[in-house]
């Protein structure tokens, strides 16, 4: 039976569409509504209280598995690797993975590598701060994702290019352009893939003390990952660590240059970098959803959810629920209900604290050493649904 045919009075949202926002008035109207909207994916969760508690509901596991199908994706090595990652891994198996690699992101590791943060940030801000302008993508945000992710790796800087162009490629499975771009992403994951197989002969006979190594060598009661796992892991690390960063850092810039009080308050209270990063997150999260699939019919908000329907969460509509949020606009000194920019329960992103930390230092060392920001003519953009970020961010500023 379709969607349609079981909630038909639910709104209906074309998200599969590139011109359709996720931010858009439909959607708005569609919260004010129902909890839930029909889209051409299955449901979508609009609001924060049902996201909160669908996150975590038992009857419902990962739903990104379903990604590359619905897309008409069912085969080739990059929905083999996708559909054997810990994205996607489930019960024992997942928490295995988890216990596993946990260490890798442990505070005290995230805190040692806060120096190199600041040391990148301040070397790209070199380039153009003394110009006034930048294309903060190209300039900044790219290369800035690339080089972090060379540093959790071990790797040489000077493969953050290689990386980056990559991992941007392989990143555009997570757009609605999904199946028009089928041949770059299978090329890019192969010449990746195929990367990160040699940096791991290196690191398990000869390991260092960077993030990948301490995978290598972890071990929990004798216990240890394959070198399938572990190949399956940093692949995605190096596709989701830059690919994500970049567009989330990106999306933070638009947000500031729109609220320039913002980006006064965060150089006058630079302890505020944190509050910064998640507040950008809840109004303008890269990852505008998480998916959920049903392992069984279950009854939830007045309606019945048959066995293997989609849930996408809303991350952006959640954060901006005005029954949980109000009507605040984006404000850093404000205090906020959780928002789920990184997901939520045994899926929560294994890397947030990473990532959390390297946006952080970003916009605590740019506010520092620039004026508030001006988006200029020119912007280019991903689509407003699936992964989404600037492509092109030409701002001016004035150097403090």
């Amino acid at each position: 039976m379709s969607l349609e045919a079981q909630f038909p009075d639910a709104p209906f949202l074309d998200v599969a569409n590139p011109a359709f926002s996720l931010r858009s008035e439909p959607v708005r109207q569609a919260r004010a509504q129902s909890w839930y909207a029909r889209t051409p994916y299955g449901l979508a969760v609009l609001r924060h209280q049902e996201m909160g508690q669908l996150l975590t509901h038992k009857s419902l596991i990962q739903g990104s598995h379903a990604w590359p199908a619905l897309n008409g994706v069912t085969e080739g090595v990059f929905a083999n690797w996708w559909n054997r990652s810990i994205l996607v891994t489930e019960g024992d198996d997942h928490w295995r993975l988890r216990k596993l690699v946990n260490p890798a992101f442990s505070p005290k590791v995230v805190k040692a590598l806060m120096p190199e943060f600041e040391r990148i940030a301040n070397d790209l801000a070199d380039g153009f701060i003394d110009r006034g302008s930048c294309d903060f993508m190209a300039e900044f945000a790219d290369p800035y994702a690339a080089r972090v992710l060379c540093l959790l790796l071990g790797l040489p800087e000077r493969e953050a290019p290689f990386i980056l162009r990559t991992s941007a490629t392989m990143g555009l499975a997570l757009g609605v352009n999904f199946p028009n771009l089928v041949s770059e992403i299978e090329a890019a994951t192969v010449e990746l893939g195929d990367y990160i197989s040699e940096v791991l002969k290196a690191r398990e006979t000869d390991p260092g003390e960077d993030i990948l190594s301490i995978m290598v060598q972890a071990r929990e009661e004798g216990d240890r990952l394959s070198h399938e796992e572990l190949w399956n892991l940093a692949l995605m690390l190096a596709f989701a660590g830059v690919d994500t960063t970049r567009n989330q850092l990106g999306l933070g810039m638009s947000m500031f240059a729109a609220h320039p009080a913002q980006w006064q308050a965060l150089a006058a209270d630079p302890s505020l970098d944190m509050v910064a990063a998640t507040e950008v997150m809840r109004m303008r999260p890269t990852i505008t959803w998480v998916s959920r699939e049903a392992i069984k019919d279950f009854e939830y908000g007045g309606i019945t959810i048959p066995k293997g329907t989609v849930l996408h969460l809303y991350s952006e509509s959640a954060g901006t629920d005005p029954q949980v949020m109000g009507e605040a606009a984006f404000d850093i000194t404000a205090k906020r209900a959780r928002n789920f920019g990184f997901g939520g329960g045994v899926h929560h992103c294994l890397g947030n604290l990473v990532a959390r930390n390297d946006m952080a230092v970003a916009y605590r060392v740019l506010s520092a050493r620039m004026g508030a920001p001006v988006v200029g003519e020119g912007a280019r953009w991903l689509a407003d649904s699936g992964n989404t970020g600037p492509i092109s961010l030409p701002i001016t500023f004035s150097a403090r």
